[in-house]
Order: structure tokens, then C-alpha cells, then sequence
């Protein structure tokens, strides 16, 4: 955008294939678009009976609809797959991509399809401390061509990690709100990334100011994301108008946020997206 906000977009991947992929490929054309996202699930959150692709496979698909934007997971769940595997499946995309990985994880939150598809949800505790570790391995991988990690959850013996990322450093967009979280997103997050109102965002990136300080990490090194989801943000309507989606973007970047990445509306026609992204 004119005022410098970065524009990502995460669209729905509820959709038949062949129209996901001419969406991808549309929104590549945009050059106010910086990023394309999907969701990790297993179910849609808001709608538990409707149909959803798999996360990590689709995207591999996708990259080869787009040339331009970057792409990734937002967030990656961490329960849903073991982090050598994960880190195999990244290092996949960003070679059939070219290049263009985000590498999204979060620690994982969305307890009914736990439940629903039989894989264990942790306490608290156990979850972060799984997500430190699942870090770490993917760290690791990318940058490391033989792997030995001793975590308490995780264990590596001498794992070969070929071929390499095609980027010298795949970039970490890690989800978090906690304290202990934003730890480990100063000590290796590119991108940050969170949802909801102002005021939680602003307490949000104190506690990553805070978290940055305690590791001794430029606090302006990270990009501070947030991610517009309709469903947790009912009064704001920033696909009004393009005035509309300048005004909510300008308060965010307020905030101190500096990327804003919105949900696509599943049936918003592609020439009133067009006009508000041109904004």
C-alpha cells in the first residue's frame, strides 16, 4: 500500500481445485499483493462438516499457479505432523516455488478437530515446549546437512537434510500471543503474526518488545503481522470499500503493525477486490 503496510491475503481452501488455483494465480497478478496463505486444518473451524484441503500439499500445487508473491502456511500446526517431515515438506515447496517459502508454525489451538481425527492435544505446557523444540529441529534442517537434536519430545540421530532450501535462509513466520511464545519468536522469527482487536495487539507487541530485549534481538528485525479474520473481527468490514480497507489498515500500522494479512471473503466478486487492493 502507498502508506508502506505490507498486503498478504489468505483465502479459503474449501473451494473445488481448479477455481483455488485460478484464484492463486489472479491474486499473483496484483501487484499491491505481497504474500498468499492458507490455513492449516483439518475441518474448517466455523463450519466443522465442510470440505478442506490439506494444507501443505495444496500449497505445493498452488506454488506452481503463482511466479511473484511469496507463500506459506499461517500458521503450520505444530501437533499435526512431526517436525522432520514438516521440515521435508518445506524444503519441497520452496524448491517447487523457486524460492518463495514463509515458513509458518504455531504451536497448534483448535481443540475440536484434535478431538475429531484422534491426535493428542497437549496441556499448555507441553505445547510450547513441543513448538520450542519443532522450531529448533526445522532450524536445524534448513541450514544443517547432517541433524542431531536430543529435545525432550524430539530426538534426531545424524539426519540427513537433502537437498537444501533453495534460499540461504528460509524465513520463520511463527504465531504466539504468550509470553513464552515471544520468546521464541525473538530468537527466531522473521515475521510475527497474530489476530485480533487493537488494544490485544498493542499488549501483544509489548510483550514481543519485551521478549526481544530478553534476547538481545533488534526488535525492528521482525516484521509484525496481523491477520484479519472476519469471524473474530464482526464490526470491521475493511472489503467495503478501498477506503474502508485504508482505513483499518492505517490503524493497525498505528499500532505498530506493519503487515496486514486479510481473509478473502469466499464470495466477493474479483472486481471489487481488485478496486480495493488498487486503494
Amino acid at each position: 500500500m502507498q502508506d508502506g503496510t505490507l498486503i498478504g491475503i489468505q483465502t479459503p481452501s474449501q473451494k473445488p481445485w481448479a477455481e483455488l488455483a485460478s484464484e492463486w494465480t489472479w491474486l499473483d497478478g496484483i501487484s499491491t499483493v505481497d504474500n498468499l496463505w492458507l490455513a492449516d486444518h483439518y475441518v474448517p473451524p466455523f463450519k466443522l462438516d465442510g470440505p478442506i484441503f490439506e494444507a501443505w500439499t495444496a500449497l505445493a500445487g498452488l506454488a506452481m499457479a503463482t511466479t511473484r508473491v511469496r507463500l506459506g502456511i499461517l500458521v503450520s500446526c505444530n501437533t499435526f505432523r512431526h517436525p522432520p517431515l514438516l521440515a521435508k515438506e518445506a524444503v519441497t515447496v520452496d524448491h517447487i516455488s523457486n524460492g518463495r517459502l514463509e515458513f509458518g508454525l504455531g504451536a497448534g489451538w483448535f481443540v475440536p478437530e484434535h478431538r475429531m481425527f484422534g491426535i493428542p492435544f497437549p496441556e499448555p505446557k507441553e505445547l510450547v515446549e513441543r513448538f520450542k523444540e519443532a522450531v529448533e529441529i526445522c532450524d536445524a534442517l534448513f541450514t544443517q546437512e547432517v541433524v542431531t537434536y536430543d529435545g525432550h519430545y524430539y530426538q534426531l540421530r545424524e539426519a540427513y537434510s537433502r537437498p537444501a532450501p533453495m534460499q540461504a535462509k528460509v524465513p520463520f513466520t511463527l504465531g504466539a500471543h504468550g509470553p513464552r511464545m515471544m520468546r521464541i519468536v525473538a530468537r527466531h522469527a522473521a515475521r510475527w503474526n497474530s489476530n485480533g482487536t487493537l488494544a490485544e495487539m498493542r499488549d501483544r507487541l509489548a510483550l514481543l518488545d519485551e521478549a526481544c530485549e530478553k534476547e538481545g534481538r533488534d526488535p525492528a528485525s521482525i516484521i509484525r503481522s496481523h491477520l484479519y479474520v472476519p469471524a473474530i473481527l464482526p464490526d470491521e468490514r475493511p472489503w467495503d470499500s478501498a477506503e474502508a480497507f485504508r482505513d483499518f489498515a492505517g490503524r493497525f500500522r498505528e499500532a505498530g503493525l506493519q503487515e496486514l494479512i486479510v481473509q478473502l471473503p469466499v464470495t466477493l466478486p474479483r472486481d471489487h477486490v481488485e478496486r480495493v487492493l488498487a486503494g
